[in-house]
C-alpha cells in the first residue's frame, strides 16, 4: 500500500467507524453506502499547492452528476500539521468558490487531526467530532446541504449528540476506534510509512 493509498484506506476507516459508526453526521451513511463520496489526495505541501488542487477537485465535483458524486473528501498529508494555518486557509477556499463562479453552488468545510473548538482545551474528548486522520476539505453540494436541512432542521441537536456521544465514549473509547493515520495499514497488517521507503 503506496501513501496515497494509504490515506484514502485511512480516511475511509474513520469515516465508516467514527463518522457512521457514531453517527457523528445522521446524513453520511447513504452517501458512503452509494458510492457517492470521492476521496482524492494532495500532494500540495503550501497553500498555493493546495489552491490549485482545490480548483481541480472543486471542477470535477461539479463536472460529474450528483448521483455519481455527491462530495469529495480532500486530504492534505503534509505541510497543514498547524490547525491554525490549516483553518485560516477557509477563507482562501471561499475567495477561490467566488473566483470559480461556485458561491451558493458548493461549500467547503474542514477536518483535522488537531481541531480544537473554540474555547476548549486541546484534550477536551468533544473536539474529537471534527477530527480527522489527516487535515481534510470537505467540498459538499449546496443542494445537498439543503436536503439535509429540511430532513433535520435542527442541526444544532446534531452537534449536542455528538457531544455526548464523545463524552460516554471518553479518550479511551476514541483511541480504541483505531482511525488515526497508519491504522487501515496495520489492520491489515501491512507496513506504515515509518517502515516504508516508498512514501512520497
Amino acid at each position: 500500500m503506496n501513501e496515497h493509498d494509504e490515506v484514502i484506506a485511512d480516511t475511509r476507516r474513520w469515516v465508516e467507524r467514527a463518522v457512521i459508526g457514531l453517527n457523528l453526521c445522521p446524513f453520511a451513511k447513504a452517501v458512503q453506502h452509494k458510492g457517492q463520496v470521492h476521496y482524492a489526495v494532495s500532494s500540495a505541501e503550501d497553500v498555493p499547492g493546495l489552491l490549485k488542487d482545490l480548483a481541480v477537485q472543486l471542477q470535477a465535483l461539479i463536472d460529474q452528476d450528483p448521483e455519481d458524486r455527491d462530495t469529495t473528501l480532500l486530504m492534505v498529508p503534509h505541510g497543514f500539521d498547524d490547525f491554525l494555518v490549516f483553518n485560516d486557509f477557509l477563507d482562501l477556499a471561499d475567495e477561490l468558490l467566488v473566483e470559480m463562479a461556485l458561491e451558493g453552488e458548493v461549500q467547503v468545510a474542514s477536518f483535522h487531526p488537531r481541531f480544537q473548538f473554540e474555547g476548549t482545551a486541546a484534550s477536551d474528548i468533544g473536539n474529537a467530532t471534527n477530527r480527522s486522520p489527516y487535515p481534510t476539505l470537505h467540498l459538499l453540494r449546496e443542494a445537498s446541504i439543503d436536503r439535509a436541512v429540511e430532513a433535520f432542521p435542527e442541526a444544532e441537536a446534531i452537534f449536542e449528540a455528538n457531544i455526548a456521544t464523545l463524552t460516554e465514549l471518553g479518550a479511551a473509547g476514541w483511541q480504541a476506534l483505531q482511525v488515526g493515520p497508519g491504522d487501515a495499514a496495520k489492520a491489515a497488517g501491512e507496513a506504515t510509512p515509518a517502515t516504508r521507503q516508498d512514501a512520497s
